[in-house]
């Protein structure tokens, strides 16, 4: 399936019935006859709207007047294909209400993890990328907006010393009083192409549409960044929760390798049992440097993160004495349709998607004329002392205009590919979006169900660690073999290994649930000094851009504007959208 081409009819008939809006025109036109508008005013309608006609495009004469005097389609945004409740909506860990997202990692109660999202907020490098992208886009607005005024004004000057030939046509006929002469000249030249199709407000359009784009895209970086931390933080509790245990059970094992050495000593058992026990806590001391090494790992992580080289970072995370974050019993997430608003991704896609809207109506423009006035001013003289004299001044204004004619269809074609721009970038904001669902309903799915695993868990090490303890009595009392107390210790290293894992799985999953959902860029708007309490209030919906920072600096990235919310289109509007329908057809 692919997106249909905007149309151009060939004819100049097809396009009068093609448009309807030429009709009114036309009245308007035969009114202004009869009611004494000027001839020189009815000329330039009538030339208007043949201009408007002729170059085949779709604009008609009263959409470009309807657009504020703009060629191309004004921007609507495109219907989001979300469902209506999440798929585990009855589940009682779940709570189908809005909730403020904005410190979502502030529900887990530690400190320690509060100070490192602020501090890589702070430091962080791939962000503060982020930022100085916003600072390009905004200066791109700048370069955008100065098109508005007269594109060309510079002052110019010059000197030159001139001689005739007196052996070239007509000089060689006849002697001039003087074969040579200086000119000398300063003045100033300016030239304003006016904005009569929209080209450069569409211009401006689209680089606001790109400042906030970037602006969205800073916000992604910042709720990765965030999810990041928070999971890597948990991993590195749950690996030092895992070392905790494989050094309590390899401490286990050594008193029974203890017991079966003393029953070996006294002839009760065989060395068999000796050495089955020897090698069971040797084996449980092979997780530790694994262990180890993954905790390390870890650490340098977070140092990266946090835009540093990796050190030790005993000290500032509390040594390994940390707890594997708990989290709460039940979760707000709200409806499916808030990912639109709310997911940063989404809202820069669908700022992306405004902007190309825009550059249509910038090639568009092309199809007509290019209106401008230009004239220069200055003095002119051929003796230096004489050269500012009032009867040196010399000068020219006058309107003008520039027209890209015979361009054999590199103007049409490149309007078209502007528009298939355009149709492939509603479809990446409708894929926006449904992955946007997928990962949210993933993200809740592998909570919920990680939650069940660790209840199961919690049984089955309790279970296993009342066998061990049975094992270990009744082999001192000779009541079963060494297998019995063998499997169940590995038993519980196992159970417990898996235990710990599961509920840093469930922290995880659920740092995957609030990125998922969109929160945590709200911290641009209200940074959150460590330590400090969470604000009563967050904003769902980003505040306007501030003022223009200085040159050179880098200050806290600015505030989009929100995205615009889809006009109500007149009919003979609407197919100047191009809009692919929620289901993909077009």
């Amino acid at each position: 399936m692919s997106a249909p081409a905007r149309a151009f009819p060939p004819t100049l008939g097809s396009v009068i019935r093609a448009n309807a809006d030429t009709a009114p025109l036309a009245a308007t036109l035969a009114t202004a006859f009869t009611s004494g508008t000027t001839m020189m005013n009815v000329r330039f309608s009538a030339v208007l709207m043949l201009l408007l006609v002729l170059t085949g495009c779709a604009t008609g004469p009263l959409e470009w007047f309807r657009n504020g005097f703009k060629v191309g389609p004004n921007y609507a945004r495109p219907p989001a294909p979300v469902a209506n409740d999440w798929i585990d909506a009855a589940d009682a860990h779940l709570k189908s209400e809005p909730a403020d997202h904005g410190y979502w990692w502030t529900v887990f109660d530690d400190p320690v993890l509060n100070g490192l999202v602020q501090e890589a907020h702070a430091q962080n490098l791939p962000l503060k990328i982020a930022g100085a992208r916003i600072l390009e886009a905004r200066a791109q607005l700048g370069v955008a907006t100065g098109n508005l005024f007269p594109q060309e004004q510079r002052a110019n000057g010059g000197f030159a010393r001139s001689e005739f030939s007196e052996n070239s046509y007509p000089f060689g006929d006849f002697l001039l009083p003087r074969m040579t002469y200086d000119t000398w000249s300063v003045g100033f030249d300016a030239a304003w192409e006016l904005d009569f199709w929209g080209r450069f407000r569409r211009m401006v359009e689209s680089a606001e549409a790109n400042l906030n784009a970037q602006i969205e895209n800073y916000d992604d970086v910042l709720v990765i960044l965030q999810g990041e931390v928070a999971a890597t933080y948990i991993q590195l509790r749950t690996l030092e929760e895992r070392l905790r245990l494989a050094r309590k059970n390899v401490e286990l094992q050594g008193n029974t390798l203890r017991i079966t050495e003393d029953r070996f000593t006294k002839g009760m058992v065989s060395q068999l049992d000796v050495q089955q026990a020897l090698a069971n806590m040797a084996a449980t001391e092979s997780m530790i440097p694994v262990l180890e090494t993954n905790h390390r790992k870890a650490r340098n992580r977070l140092c990266t993160l946090m835009g540093m080289p990796p050190r030790d970072l005993e000290a500032r995370l509390g040594g390994a004495t940390g707890k594997i974050p708990a989290t709460p019993p039940e979760v707000a997430v709200g409806i499916p349709a808030e990912l639109v608003r709310r997911r940063p991704d989404v809202r820069r896609a669908e700022r992306q998607l405004a902007a190309q809207s825009a550059r249509i109506g910038v090639a568009e423009s092309e199809l007509y004329p290019h209106i401008a006035i230009t004239g220069n001013i200055g003095f002119e003289a051929e003796n230096f002392s004489q050269l500012f004299d009032w009867t040196s001044i010399a000068g020219r204004v006058g309107p003008g205009f520039r027209w890209n004619i015979l361009n054999y269809g590199r103007i049409r074609n490149a309007i078209r590919v502007e528009d298939a721009r355009f149709q492939q970038a509603v479809l990446g904001y409708q894929e926006t979006v449904l992955r946007a669902g997928e990962e949210a309903e993933g993200a809740i799915t592998a909570y919920l169900r990680e939650q069940v695993r660790v209840r199961t868990l919690i049984a089955s090490t309790n279970a296993v660690t009342r066998a061990v303890e049975l094992a270990n009595i009744q082999y001192q009392q000779g009541l079963i073999d060494f297998q019995r107390v063998l499997d169940s210790e590995r038993a519980l290293v196992l159970q417990q290994d898996q235990l710990a894992e599961s509920r840093g799985n469930v922290a995880v999953n659920l740092v995957a649930v609030y990125k998922a959902l969109g929160g945590g860029w709200q911290m641009r708007l209200v940074p959150m000094p460590p330590g400090s309490p969470v604000p009563a209030a967050m904003p769902d919906e980003p505040a306007p851009v501030p003022p223009r920072p200085a040159p050179g600096a880098l200050p806290p990235p600015p505030t989009p504007a929100p995205a615009p919310e889809p006009a109500a289109r007149r009919p003979a509007e609407a197919s100047r959208i191009s809009v692919v329908p929620a289901g993909g057809a077009f």
